[in-house]
């Protein structure tokens, strides 16, 4: 049964990312950066469909940066919670020609620093939540599927605002229609040790997201979301699968700084940590 669910989720991603016009950027990733088996941590891409699933989202992601990457002629990226650096390759690969790129790759798991400079990539050890300790002044800040691990998202994307000279953030979330919290392990679906990778605390819908972005200090100057399923054949049906066992899709946003609504909260948690 799990094999022939991955067989039509498989269809599902090829069908829904030549749909959203996702194809051709897949194709010059898979050349950038052809082994993407240890993008995870937690999770090993050792099959056709974890791989592919994973490129339609990189694909999405990507396509967000290229929006706004030419406004820089060198610029500065931080990838905040990055696992492996392979964004930063895309990136290097596809828009180094025409821009003096620097990148750096943040992360407080110890392996993944390791996975990232073994690509000879800049990599810190630090905690996603003290851009402080980054030491970096960076024009683009990347969050790719990272703010719904964090318990504390607001106080997160204020300490970005607040604390950076960063002119973009790029964020990817899951989408939902719906918001709802997370914490699988209370809700016992699942055992073992439990941590801030493995575990959402907040899934939010886009709607509920845009708000915690303006009361953090941040204005969307675009956004979009990437559906896992087409809307225009058959295969629109696996919708009810991938919202039920997955989710249906993510929901990205290109953020600018704005302060109209965080200056006027006054209790902001601004110490490390």
């Amino acid at each position: 049964m799990i094999e022939v669910l991955k067989s039509i989720w498989l269809k599902s991603l090829r069908a829904a990312g030549r749909e959203q016009g996702l194809q051709k950027l897949v194709n010059k990733l898979e050349e950038a950066v052809p082994d993407i088996t240890n993008q995870y941590s937690a999770l090993e891409l050792n099959n056709t469909y974890l791989r592919t699933k994973a490129r339609y989202q990189h694909a999405f992601q990507i396509s967000l940066v290229g929006r706004i990457i030419g406004e820089f002629a060198h610029p500065v990226i931080i990838d905040i919670g990055d696992s492996a650096g392979t964004h930063l390759q895309y990136l290097i690969k596809l828009y180094a020609q025409d821009n003096h790129i620097t990148c750096y790759s943040v992360n407080s798991d110890p392996r993944a620093i390791e996975r990232i400079r073994k690509r000879g990539l800049n990599a810190i050890l630090a905690r996603a939540e003290d851009p402080d300790s980054y030491n970096i002044v960076a024009d683009i800040l990347l969050c790719f599927q990272m703010l719904e691990h964090l318990m504390d998202p607001c106080n997160f994307l204020y300490r970005l605002s607040s604390r950076t000279k960063a002119k973009y953030l790029i964020v990817t979330v899951p989408y939902l229609k719906r918001s709802r919290v997370g914490l699988y392990h209370a809700r016992g679906w699942r055992d073992g040790k439990v941590t801030a990778e493995n575990t959402h605390f907040l899934e939010l819908s886009p709607e509920d997201w845009k708000i915690v972005f303006k009361h953090s200090g941040w204005n969307i100057v675009a956004e979009k979301i990437y559906l896992q399923y087409p809307r225009k054949n058959i295969l629109r049906l696996t919708k009810f699968l991938w919202k039920r066992l997955d989710f249906e899709g993510f929901y990205g946003a290109i953020l600018k700084k704005d302060d109209t609504w965080s200056s006027q909260y006054t209790d902001w948690q601004v110490t490390n940590g």
